[in-house]
């Protein structure tokens, strides 16, 4: 048949009953062309740091996909080897390899390290030691894992970037059609687990700092009739109330990324005076737990994969580098600042734990004295940063929310979002008025969230991804076996890590 005839064949259109309807997925992002960049929204992006860039636009958002609604990927094979999605990204910005690890290593280190003593404490000095390496070496495997599979999808379906949510609604998009349907359901999942977890980050940042001031003031107070003595934390809880509310109410990145600076600056004057602390006096290892005894691993897993996670950041700073194949290379930007933050982690835990034994608290600054006037600096410095803190990580699910009730409102769309923010903020508060107890209540957030975020979502991603691909699964199907490893220890730390802590919650044990 000439190209003549192909070409008339072509111009005929379409009877109705012969045309088909492509499958359309739904639209992620769209290139706007006016402003040579992409435009999204903010939930569609996987984040919990916030690096605001000149044009007061977070650096993740940036990322995204170029291309709006586009048929369900085929099995062309060839065509997807063909594409680099790397060469297609439009950033404004983009980051270098050292600033991604800068990035990462601010991203993953947070307030959770703190809790790491509390960890050992559960787990033993030794055991801890080797566990907290073999879950930071997990952790890491799964966001290999996740960055590995996202950019396989991002050859098959011709985009960029994507997101963690983006990549799970790829994952299925594109993977045997009978989980097609279940699409939609995946990315919300991720991105409501997000919110569950960022919150619950809230609720615990809200104790922490309740906690930490009530130390400083009962130990004034005892001296001075002026002061209340021996106050209930949770009044002190009550009183950040007006202050909470006044700094959530900022809708605008640009003018949080300020208070992101200074609480930087406060942690890491803290932390250093904490390693003064803990050096000194150190007892004999023999006078600590080497295991502390099956029943507590729970408690330890869920405070250890709270303080490790770091997965939300991973998809964003990916997305925004400036050779994306050195992010999970080897050693690779990955490795590398894994392997600083394990280790910190691993050595904050141990000489914690060592230095206070049982005595240990959920967070290792409320066991700094209180008699002196360096303690109490301590504490109220890691105090104004975690509350700085509470605002950055309350945006994101604010955004996720705000973004799925928006239409509901009308032209009252302001008066609404403020008021949501409110409620939320006085959510977060009444959560932790009725759980007060810092360590399993850590605990119960990392096992109830992250579980699933690190460690079970990347496994089945991969899995769906790669399942009716030709040899896709690896010889004897082991990466199948892998990733039903990977779930069921997943499912197992979730299952035994909330029993434990709700347990702990009820008793009102720290």
């Amino acid at each position: 048949m000439s190209k003549k005839h192909l070409h008339n064949q072509a111009a005929i259109p379409l009877a109705p009953a012969v045309f088909k309807k492509p499958q359309l997925r739904p639209m992620i992002a769209e290139y706007d062309p006016k402003r040579k960049g992409v435009k999204n929204d903010l939930s569609d992006v996987v984040m919990v740091k916030y690096k605001v860039d000149p044009n007061e636009i977070p650096v993740e958002q940036q990322a995204g996909s170029t291309l709006p609604l586009m048929e369900i990927p085929g099995r062309d094979i060839e065509a997807d080897e063909d594409y680099n999605p790397f060469e297609h990204r439009k950033l404004a910005h983009p980051t270098s390899d050292m600033d991604t690890l800068i990035h990462l290593l601010k991203g993953s280190l947070g307030s959770g390290i703190l809790a790491m003593p509390m960890a050992f404490m559960n787990a033993g000095l030794y055991f801890g030691l080797v566990a907290t390496f073999m879950i930071g070496g997990i952790c890491t495997y799964c966001v290999h894992v996740l960055v590995k599979t996202s950019h396989e999808l991002c050859r098959r379906i011709q985009k960029p970037s994507l997101g963690f949510a983006e990549t799970a609604e790829a994952a299925f998009l594109s993977g045997p059609p009978a989980v097609h349907k279940f699409s939609r359901l995946a990315k919300a999942m991720i991105n409501w687990f997000l919110v569950i977890d960022l919150l619950g980050c809230c609720c615990v940042y809200i104790v922490f700092v309740s906690k930490n001031v009530k130390q400083v003031v009962d130990y004034y107070a005892k001296d001075n009739n002026w002061l209340p003595n021996n106050l209930d934390e949770r009044i002190y809880m009550v009183a950040l109330l007006p202050l909470l509310i006044s700094m959530n109410l900022i809708r605008n990145l640009k003018y949080l990324a300020p208070f992101s600076m200074i609480a930087n600056l406060l942690v890491a004057t803290g932390m250093g005076i904490t390693f003064y602390y803990l050096f000194q006096d150190i007892p004999s290892v023999s006078t600590r737990e080497t295991f502390a005894g099956f029943e507590r691993l729970p408690t330890f897993f869920g405070t250890a994969i709270f303080a490790l996670e770091g997965i939300g950041v991973v998809m964003p700073l990916e997305n925004n580098m400036k050779t994306p194949t050195h992010f999970i290379g080897c050693p690779g930007v990955l490795n590398t600042g894994m392997f600083f933050v394990v280790s910190l982690y691993a050595l904050v835990g141990f000489f914690g734990y060592l230095k206070f034994g049982p005595a240990t608290a959920g967070s290792i600054t409320l066991n700094l004295p209180d008699y002196e006037v360096l303690g109490q600096s301590v504490k109220l410095m890691i105090a104004v940063a975690i509350f700085f803190t509470y605002s950055l990580q309350f945006y994101v699910p604010m955004e996720i929310i705000w973004k799925n009730v928006r239409h509901l409102f009308g032209a009252r769309k302001n008066l609404a979002e403020y008021s949501i923010r409110i409620i939320l903020v006085i959510l977060t508060l009444c959560t932790s008025i009725a759980i007060p107890n810092l360590g399993p209540f850590i605990s119960l957030v990392g096992a109830l969230c992250l579980s699933f975020l690190g460690l079970i979502f990347p496994a089945i991603i991969e899995t769906v991804t790669f399942w009716d691909r030709p040899n896709g699964l690896g010889r004897f199907n082991w990466v199948l076996w892998k990733n039903m490893f990977l779930v069921c220890f997943g499912i197992l730390g979730f299952l035994t890590g909330s029993y434990v802590s709700i347990l702990d919650i009820i008793s009102g044990k720290e």
